[in-house]
C-alpha cells in the first residue's frame, strides 16, 4: 500500500506563506458581492438588513447591541454584515457574530487561543489558531474591561494578525 508523504516546510517558509495570506486582496463573491479572505469561501448569499433582527425585541436589547458595536468600533474600521440569523463583524475575516434574542444578545468571538473565562459559556476549537468563544450579554456590566479585551483580541484575529504572529 502506498503511503502519502507530506512535504514539510521550514518555519521561515510557513511565515512567508502566512504573511502573504494575511495581506492578499479579499475575494469578492460574484453573486452577492460579499468579501472574504479565502477565495470561493462557502457562504449563503443574501441581502439582509439590521432592522429585521430587532423586530418585537425590547429596546434594552437594542441598547446592548449598540454598546457592543461601540466596543467593536473602538478597535478600528469594521464591516457589519446582517445575515439571515445573525449579525457578523468582519475586518479581513469574520471575528465576531451576534444573535439578537428577547432578553439578551448571544454571540461568539473568534480568538487565536482558548481563554477559559466565566464570560464564555462554551468554547469550540476549530483549529490550532481559531477558537470560537460563545458568550451572552444580558446587561451593560457584561461589557466590562475584561470582555472588551477579548473583543480587541478577536479584532486582531479578524485582521489575521494571528497568522503572522503564530506562523
Amino acid at each position: 500500500m502506498a503511503q502519502a508523504t507530506q512535504r514539510r516546510r521550514s518555519p521561515a517558509s510557513r511565515l512567508k506563506t502566512s504573511k502573504s495570506r494575511a495581506s492578499r486582496p479579499l475575494w469578492r463573491c460574484p453573486a452577492c458581492g460579499r468579501r472574504f479572505a479565502n477565495r470561493n469561501q462557502s457562504h449563503f448569499c443574501g441581502n439582509y438588513d439590521l432592522k429585521s433582527h430587532f423586530g418585537r425585541k425590547p429596546k434594552e436589547v437594542a441598547r446592548l447591541y449598540e454598546m457592543f458595536v461601540d466596543r467593536v468600533r473602538r478597535c478600528g474600521p469594521v464591516i457589519i454584515m446582517p445575515e439571515k440569523t445573525r449579525i457578523a463583524f468582519q475586518v479581513r475575516m469574520s471575528f465576531a457574530a451576534v444573535r439578537i434574542q428577547r432578553s439578551r444578545i448571544a454571540g461568539h468571538l473568534v480568538l487565536a487561543e482558548r481563554n477559559d473565562r466565566p464570560c464564555f459559556v462554551q468554547i469550540d476549537s476549530i483549529s490550532r489558531r481559531n477558537h470560537v468563544h460563545h458568550f451572552r450579554i444580558e446587561k451593560p456590566a457584561d461589557l466590562d474591561e475584561q470582555f472588551c479585551r477579548f473583543i480587541r483580541m478577536a479584532y486582531a484575529v479578524g485582521q489575521q494578525k494571528h497568522l503572522r504572529a503564530n506562523a
